[in-house]
């Protein structure tokens, strides 16, 4: 068994999904290992609420007890909190075994959100993998 940690830095440039004030947006991670028969699902763990911010910045860390970094994909979700439904605000796909992760901690910048006009929107992560 190994540990994955995930340090949630900020995100940046996320898109305003209210009609009323700003969003305020949630990072949620899932973990899953992609198998040739029958994924294994690791769970999901969600970050604190970030209040009418576009930029929020977190300094939020994150663990997950997995068998091997094999096949492994961690999704992260941009979530704006709603009241009713929360409306997903951007999404992105890491497969963790390509990122070559050990004890010595990755920085990841990954693309949450593709706009035509605009910057694109972007979460910052810190990934490693201990034994």
């Amino acid at each position: 068994m190994g540990i994955l940690t995930i340090f949630l830095d900020r995100a940046t440039n996320l898109k305003d999904k209210d009609t009323i004030g700003e969003s305020d947006p949630y990072i949620k991670f899932e973990l899953e290992q992609n198998n040739f028969v029958g994924d294994e699902d690791h769970g999901e763990q969600k970050s604190t609420t970030k209040e009418n911010d576009l930029n929020p910045v977190y300094g939020e860390t994150f663990h997950y007890n997995i068998p091997t970094l094999d096949n492994m994909e961690l999704t992260v979700k941009v979530m704006d909190d709603d009241v009713l439904k929360d409306d997903k605000m951007g999404k992105c796909k890491i497969k963790l075994e390509k990122l070559g992760l050990s004890g010595t901690p990755r920085h990841v910048k990954e693309k949450v959100h593709n706009r035509i006009f605009g910057e694109d929107s972007y979460v910052f992560l810190t990934l490693t993998y201990t034994e």
